[in-house]
């Protein structure tokens, strides 16, 4: 376009020219200058625009978090080269050197995009690691006897510790209210509460996942809406968390709390909400998007409890089924306790394949999930990318 344009100019200028040595007439007016059309602007790189061009098989591994014990992480290498979005550490013992294990296990990420580390790193008898990172006590002591102040100095020792291990994220900590006995088959709940009290709960509930951040680590709220005072225990079967009506008074008060804070992830229940949605709320758009993004403004991640749990069995849904269900209803990523990996995995993709195919879950909403993933993990496609 440029030469065309420097070639028309001197046409131009060579018949001013000529013109000039002609006969003088009247002076002709100037012809109206013309420009090169401008160059198209193309559009910013962005992670969207990045993955726009992955596969749906590629896209479904990033919003998955498979189980692996931490005394043997290397189970689940062909998993993270196949590019997962999270590995998920059990167990109540870690080996001494779990660091050098992780890094040697995540070296394998494809395009250098490696999965979150996640664990349960609560207080009391939920602690993964605590012969790495030391004890914590349960929420409830810690409701009881700290201040917030001094809550977020011990989570943020815990997390520091987690870190130097190679651990990246927290599933704690737990702001549902609750003054039960558990945790039990009845309720899962407990001492893993730090108050009946919303208003406590709150307060040391985000003093904790602050003390995370602090370190390093991120925190995972948990268990959206409110799983206090719910009928049973969802990894044995259905439950039902307390009305709608209920949650808004008190429940519900301390996620309101966090997503108001910013903080970077919540865990959604397998337990349904009377008044709100007969289904799991981990597959539930009125959950999700309708209570947790809409009415709350949350912006952060959003990851399903296990899905390999009972109370999404007793539906008759296999974990691939669910994830399905799940990442339709605004879910960004899945995770699950039991069964193997590899096989979970390989269900996951060719069902998530399908439901975009038949526009279950359209490749956007996908597309949606996975950018949140990254964005948690601080991955930018713009400068890295799937191997």
């Amino acid at each position: 376009m440029g030469q065309a344009w420097r070639f028309g100019t001197a046409l131009a200028l060579s018949g001013l020219l000529l013109a000039s040595c002609a006969a003088p007439g009247p002076t002709p007016r100037p012809s109206a200058r013309t420009f090169p059309s401008p160059t198209p602007t193309l559009p910013a790189c962005s992670d969207r625009t990045v993955l726009a061009s992955w596969t749906v098989d590629q896209l479904a591994e990033q919003v998955v978090a498979v189980p692996v014990q931490e005394t043997d992480v290397g189970a689940v290498q062909a998993e993270v080269k196949q590019g997962v979005g999270g590995i998920l550490l059990f167990g109540s013992s870690a080996p001494t050197n779990l660091g050098v294990q992780l890094q040697s296990l995540l070296a394998g990420a494809p395009g250098g995009i490696k999965p979150l580390v996640m664990t349960d790193e609560e207080g009391g008898g939920v602690q993964r690691m605590a012969n790495l990172v030391g004890s914590l006590p349960w929420a409830r002591q810690m409701g009881s006897t700290m201040t917030p102040a001094q809550i977020e100095s011990a989570a943020e020792v815990t997390g520091r510790a987690m870190l130097q291990q190679g651990v990246t994220m927290d599933l704690a900590p737990v702001l549902d209210v609750d003054a039960g006995a558990g945790p039990n088959a009845v309720d899962a709940d407990g001492s893993r509460s730090f108050s009946l009290n919303p208003s406590v709960a709150s307060s040391d509930g985000l003093a904790f996942a602050e003390g995370l951040e602090a370190a390093g680590v991120i925190p995972v709220v948990k268990h959206f809406p409110g799983l206090g005072g719910a009928s049973a225990n969802t990894d044995d079967g259905p439950a039902t968390t307390q009305p709608y009506s209920a949650l808004q008074a008190a429940g519900l008060l301390p996620f309101e709390a966090a997503a108001n804070a910013g903080l970077p992830a919540v865990m959604v229940s397998n337990a349904s909400v009377p008044g709100l949605t007969t289904v799991p709320a981990s597959l539930s758009s009125a959950v999700i998007e309708g209570l947790l993004v809409k009415q709350l403004h949350f912006r952060g991640l959003i990851l399903t409890d296990s899905l390999s749990a009972g109370a999404i069995a007793d539906l008759g849904l296999s974990v691939a089924q669910a994830t399905v269900e799940a990442i339709a209803a605004g879910a960004d990523m899945v995770m699950f306790a039991s069964g193997d990996p590899a096989q979970v995995t390989a269900d996951i993709d060719a069902a998530m394949v399908m439901a975009v195919d038949d526009g279950q879950v359209p490749q956007t909403r996908l597309v949606d999930a996975v950018t949140q993933v990254l964005q948690a993990k601080g991955v930018d496609l713009c400068t890295s990318g799937p191997g």
